[in-house]
């Protein structure tokens, strides 16, 4: 029987990687970053042999589910890799940036470890930009939604919209043993059917055996109307004592749906006397692809684009590019929303920006994305009082905002609802998702399918 393995978001939220072998063939969905207090995991070997992988196959661009695919071909990968348009434009932005950071990050480590006299401790950067670079270089099939490819006579892989961010996709895989038909799905994250900038999920097909994310399996998300008019409020109370709003925000969809709503707000006259930084080189090049893709653009937002009016821009907007831009943003001391990176505030400009703002009652950080356990942004959204940056501790006054309408992933309902569409389904296995939040999930489904699902642990070997 086909067997499937997951090698990460087993019983974590981050990591994304699950081989499934059919009849010799071996397919890898997703080799994603290790993110948050497991970080130092992404540097053993996998547990498996990257020579013997015939296909992997990348379900989106989040750095959760490709950034190890670099450290894949490092270690020898030389299969095919199978992947939406979008996914292939923003997996090599995103693995660009990451090979920068990774190097960034492996310079100062360096630095502090010369003074203290522990250089032999230091790891070298999981991957450079030339590993990068070799991604790219090897056989990319372009997968198109709805149209099975067909990787051998009897393994055939299907790729649907999951409406999660541009180019997403939960992947079908259907195959023969012997006489036996099967079909699994592999959810990749689920988005919900009315997306704020891009188009909705898919209905699933039939399928035998379902792995399905669980991010948020424990809640109902707010409604998108409300958060929307919390986050219109928060910078609108923000901006009237002349405070600064920090955004951290990621590169993908989140941005793009910010930049969506600042326009909408500047349409109705909201930001008189206000600047506006994107200050993420990463988000800028994100939003250049989004408007590449204008066909996988929602309708109200698709028509902005067809007459002209580029739905992620208004007069007050500034792209800060440079480092040099960066820090002159410190200049502005009243009326300044600053967009940056990275989400979770585990790096990037964003630190630089809470390092300068956060002591300041007057302003607020807006967090609109999932903080994972163990990173900045989560101690901030948990109530931390102080926070350390750059060796410094900071006092936290400003007004912390938390969002989560917001979430490119579907709640517990939306994620039954899906589910619950995928006809003579019999097996149903728990991925990507925290413990609690995953038994509760568990329970919730079992009581309302009545399919007893399985959570799946890292490493364990599943038949499907």
């Amino acid at each position: 029987m086909a067997k499937v393995v997951s090698h990460g978001a087993a019983e974590a939220v981050t990591g994304s990687c699950h081989l499934l072998e059919v009849c010799g063939i071996k397919v890898l969905i997703d080799c994603g970053m290790i993110q948050g207090l497991n970080w130092e995991k992404n540097y053993e070997p996998f547990p498996f042999d990257a020579s013997k992988i015939d296909y992997l196959v990348l379900t989106h661009g989040h750095a959760d589910h490709i950034g190890r695919v670099p450290k894949l071909v490092k270690d020898g990968f030389k299969g095919e890799i199978v992947a939406t348009s979008a996914t292939f434009d923003i997996a090599k932005i995103m693995l660009l940036d990451s090979a920068v950071l990774l190097a960034e990050e492996y310079e100062t480590q360096m630095r502090k470890a010369i003074r203290a006299g522990r250089e032999s401790l230091v790891l070298e950067p999981l991957y450079g930009r030339e590993h990068v670079e070799s991604v790219f270089t090897k056989k990319l099939h372009v997968a198109v939604y709805a149209k099975p490819i067909a990787i051998a006579p009897f393994l055939t892989i299907t790729f649907y919209d999951a409406g999660h961010i541009l180019g997403s996709a939960f992947v079908h895989i259907a195959f023969v043993e012997g006489e036996l038909s099967r079909s699994v799905i592999f959810s990749g994250d689920v988005g919900g059917e009315n997306r704020l900038v891009i188009t909705g999920i898919t209905p699933p097909p039939q399928a035998d055996s379902l792995f399905v994310e669980s991010t948020y399996g424990d809640r109902e998300h707010k409604p998108i109307k409300e958060s929307i008019q919390e986050f219109r409020g928060a910078i609108i109370d923000t901006l009237r004592q002349d405070g600064n709003v920090i955004i951290p925000s990621f590169a993908l969809e989140r941005t793009q749906e910010i930049l969506w709503i600042l326009h909408e707000m500047h349409k109705e006259g909201l930001l008189k006397n206000c600047k506006v930084f994107l200050d993420s080189p990463l988000a800028i090049e994100a939003t250049k692809i989004y408007g590449k893709y204008v066909s996988s653009l929602n309708k109200k937002v698709a028509l902005y684009a067809s007459l002209g009016d580029d739905p992620f821009e208004f007069p007050q907007l500034e792209y800060t590019q440079r480092k040099k831009d960066s820090i002159e943003i410190n200049d502005v001391e009243h009326r300044a929303i600053i967009i940056a990176g990275s989400g979770m505030c585990t790096g990037g400009r964003v630190l630089h920006h809470l390092k300068q703002r956060v002591w300041n009652p007057k302003n607020a950080v807006v967090f609109v994305g999932y903080q994972v356990r163990g990173t900045l942004g989560r101690d901030i959204v948990d109530g931390e009082g102080y926070i350390k940056i750059y060796g410094e501790e900071i006092k936290v006054r400003a007004k912390i905002y938390t969002i989560n309408g917001f979430s490119a992933h579907a709640d517990r309902e939306g994620l039954l609802k899906w589910i619950s569409g995928v006809k003579s389904l019999s097996k149903i296995f728990l991925i990507h998702g925290e413990s609690d939040k995953m038994q509760s999930f568990k329970a919730f489904i079992k009581e309302n399918t009545g399919i007893h699902p399985h959570i799946v642990k890292q490493g364990e070997f599943l038949f499907v």
